[in-house]
């Protein structure tokens, strides 16, 4: 049996166009349902008080100022979007801090970087919560310029920390703002220390066993908090806020107590980044990482 030449030619001509309208029908669905999440990132400067304690170099206590600067970073996740963010943070101190005499300095120079992820919830009257965990590198060194012997004394952690925030936004007047508080503890890690009075010179010789320790909550105290007000004056907006931080290790009959208390001011704000090539639907959705 053959089929008239006309007939198969309209079959051809169907398929190809149910194949074309299918297509067509399956790239609408996929630009209607395109997520767009934008990055939040906040750029702080921070200034206030500095309390120091270092039993491997001095067993006197110093005070003084400190300094750094912040940037933070927002998104919210790709496989969900909705419940899961993730978090970057930078952040360099400096501070200088002093003896009771006022006759001797102790320096400190620290930078430390952390990224984790936290599930969220939307909560009503204008509240919304997360929890979750971070993996943190700590790197610094303190310097006291009295020892002529051994005048520094380096610090060095990677830890695993449990952290979380509340934020809640509101109104002063017809100006939006943010509030958020967000505290960070360590709950698992490693750092570095070596036994009390041995020289940094002996370890250069080769004397490098016991210079790494577990880090848990009975040798290795450290507790971040970050509480911001973000005042949103369009696309960018100002950040001020207040940082108190305090670390604490005893290990090898040594005792650092490291802590600070500062005023916080920055810029913060959402950005997108678009193809240009790329056509967005006007349906596309876009999920916040603040809120």
């Amino acid at each position: 049996m053959k089929f008239p030449l006309h007939i198969v030619s309209r079959l051809i001509i169907s398929a190809i166009i149910m194949l074309t309208s299918t297509n067509s029908i399956m790239a609408q669905t996929e630009s209607d349902s395109t997520v767009l999440r934008p990055v939040w990132s906040a750029y702080t400067l921070s200034s206030g008080s500095s309390h120091i304690a270092d039993t491997y170099l001095s067993p006197i206590k110093y005070a003084g100022w400190t300094v750094g600067f912040g940037y933070n970073r927002l998104q919210s996740m790709k496989f969900s979007p909705e419940r899961w963010i993730m978090q970057l943070r930078f952040n360099l101190d400096a501070s200088c801090s002093k003896n009771q005499a006022k006759n001797t300095d102790i320096w400190y120079a620290g930078i430390n970087f952390s990224w984790g992820m936290m599930y969220r919830w939307k909560l009503p009257y204008g509240l919304s919560a997360g929890v979750g965990g971070s993996a943190m590198i700590d790197l610094g060194c303190l310097y006291l310029s009295r020892n002529g012997n051994n005048p520094a004394s380096a610090k060095a952690a990677a830890t695993l920390n449990a952290t979380g925030y509340i934020t809640y936004k509101t109104h002063l007047w017809s100006l939006p703002i943010t509030l958020r508080y967000q505290p960070t503890l360590p709950v698992i890690g490693a750092f570095f220390s070596p036994d009390y009075n041995e020289l940094y010179y002996e370890i250069f010789l080769g004397n490098r066993s016991g210079l790494a320790h577990c880090a848990w909550f009975g040798n290795f105290f450290r507790l971040d908090n970050l509480l911001t007000a973000d005042l949103n004056f369009g696309n960018t907006s100002l950040r001020i806020g207040y940082s108190a931080n305090f670390h604490s290790t005893k290990v090898n009959d040594i005792v650092t107590h490291n802590y600070t208390h500062c005023a916080i001011v920055g810029i913060s704000g959402e950005w997108i980044s678009l193809n240009p090539n790329k056509r967005i639907s006007p349906a596309a959705k876009i999920i916040s990482a603040t809120f």
